[in-house]
């Protein structure tokens, strides 16, 4: 019986937004690594981790990941929040990892074997106007990708006005720009026009809204984008307002994806059970890990919707790397969101996957088949500062989320 020795964190990357999860074991030379990164609470993950989790840890045999992962869920009575998922995400991909490790294989052939050769991505392309946008995709279409995101400048893009050309109050709380949905509802579709007239129906495109519309404005939206034939339209719906995807789905066709923010499975369950949306994007260690992430997509297969983990500019290379192990055994997946990362930055992290093509390649070492370099790491964070979400306002003040 092999069990768990140490449990500590390794945080990196410029900004210090990347944490990893390190777990030894009685074993000499055999340790598992995980990702519990957050752009936001990367401190307050790590105390969780090394503070509250692991002294419960120590000693226990790793091979019960199934029972690690339950009891550690239900060890502070209160679940499902961001910070509480996270690290338990971060724990059990470094179980999955030593699993592979001791069997000698891949993660993603513990979980059934691949049913894919490499993983398809799609791309993030934006322009401040249709000219910038077009370039951008089709630089991305060169390299290989047929699933291309679409933004007008950045999230929100489209939507906001200049105070000069507003009615404002006398004392503003914005900057010098708020968001407007008419704006944007209006925006959008007339980009989208413009891409399929210039560049047809070959390649797939998507939109992500981010949450920034009010729902019946979701609704309209939805409606007016129909007839562009997108890939996805994503997170067009706050969490707080996910019963409005049955208005979305009672009146148009728009597949719809959503889950970055979902940390509590009462969020993504009945969106799949009632087949409310066509892709999940929850985050692989947001979701608590490979664990229950497995059992997502077992979910999405009975109900004939797609698995696309959400990556983005914050996620690192082994939280891309579980997502990867997933994706090749899933056959309910849809697509992988891709993540661009420095060459400095993937020095930090040996075994990681590779990206080319418009694809996604694991390596066949086994675990994740990724390590990370802990000198390299030090050596690549800078700041250990606290990172908060932008404000986007309307005119009279108000917050638009997230």
């Amino acid at each position: 019986m092999t069990k768990i020795k140490e449990i500590k964190t390794i945080r990196t990357r410029a900004n210090g937004i990347w944490l990893g999860v390190k777990i030894l074991t009685d074993q000499p030379g055999l340790y598992g690594i995980g990702s519990a990164s957050d752009v936001h609470h990367s401190s307050a993950i790590a105390t969780v981790i090394e503070e509250v989790m692991a002294p419960r840890l120590i000693g226990r045999d790793v091979a019960n990941i199934e029972d690690i992962w339950q009891s550690t869920y239900t060890s502070a009575y209160w679940r499902n929040g961001s910070i509480l998922n996270t690290a338990l995400g971060g724990i059990d991909m470094a179980l999955w990892d030593i699993k592979g490790k001791e069997a000698n294989l891949p993660v993603f052939q513990l979980l059934g074997g691949a049913c894919r050769s490499a993983v398809p991505c799609y791309a993030h392309a934006g322009g401040n106007d249709i000219e910038a946008l077009i370039d951008e995709i089709m630089r991305y279409a060169e390299e290989g990708y047929e699933v291309i995101r679409c933004q007008l400048g950045g999230y929100g893009g489209g939507g906001f006005r200049p105070k000069e050309k507003i009615s404002m109050p006398k004392k503003s709380w914005g900057n010098n720009s708020f968001f407007d949905d008419e704006a944007y509802i209006e925006n959008i579709p007339t980009m989208f026009q413009a891409l399929r007239d210039r560049l047809g129906f070959d390649l797939k495109l998507t939109h992500d809204v981010h949450e920034h519309l009010k729902p019946h404005n979701a609704v309209t939206l939805s409606k007016r984008l129909e007839p562009y034939r997108l890939f996805f339209l994503e997170d067009v719906l706050s969490p707080e307002n996910i019963s409005w995807f049955k208005h979305i789905r009672e009146q148009c066709t728009t597949p719809q994806a959503v889950g970055e923010l979902f940390v509590n499975p009462q969020e993504y369950v009945p969106l799949i059970s009632e087949r409310l949306i066509d892709f999940i994007r929850v985050r692989i260690s947001k979701a608590g890990g490979i664990t229950p992430c497995q059992k997502i997509a077992h979910l999405c297969e009975f109900f004939g919707v797609n698995t696309a983990w959400q990556e983005g500019g914050d996620n690192d290379p082994i939280n891309q790397a579980a997502a990867m192990h997933l994706d090749l055994t899933s056959s309910s997946f849809g697509i992988q969101e891709e993540n661009h990362f420095t060459e400095e930055e993937l020095d930090v992290f040996p075994g990681h996957a590779v990206l080319e093509g418009g694809y996604l390649y694991a390596n066949d070492s086994p675990g994740l088949g990724i390590d990370i370099d802990e000198k390299k790491a030090e050596k690549l964070l800078k700041d250990k500062g606290i990172h908060y979400a932008a404000e986007d306002r309307r005119p009279d003040g108000s917050m638009v989320r997230p």
